[in-house]
């Protein structure tokens, strides 16, 4: 079983960054896929990122456009997305998961664990 934790979430200007984290417990992290998902308010979950349980693959929703970056440290089983650039309509909880498998999946149901989630808001 794997149990996660985000942070860094907050409140930022349009333009600014941020950095979320996501720290895994478990000694099995090297094996999971992992991913970002973000939920706003009245609307479903989606994918933003994900990374191979190597980290050599990773995967970015379209909207991103080149703004975030996903990345691991399986040393410290923690998942990170720095977000740069941030538009007002990136406000949104987000929220990590893990997926037992080597490859990305974009689906939320293919991710068997899930963090609480982080709130971020970007003010215009």
């Amino acid at each position: 079983q794997v149990q996660l934790v985000e942070s860094g979430g907050g409140l930022v200007q349009a333009g600014g960054s941020l950095k979320l984290s996501c720290a895994a417990s478990g000694r099995t992290f090297n094996s999971y896929a992992m991913g970002w998902f973000r939920q706003a308010p009245g609307t479903e979950r989606v994918f933003v990122a994900g990374i191979s349980w190597s980290g050599a693959f990773w995967y970015y929703a379209d909207f991103v456009e080149g703004r975030f970056i996903i990345s691991r440290d399986n040393a410290r089983n923690t998942v990170y997305l720095q977000m740069n650039s941030l538009k007002p309509e990136d406000t949104a909880v987000y929220y990590c998961a893990a997926a037992p498998q080597r490859s990305v999946p974009r689906a939320p149901d293919r991710y068997d664990y899930w963090g609480q989630g982080t709130q971020v808001t970007v003010s215009s």
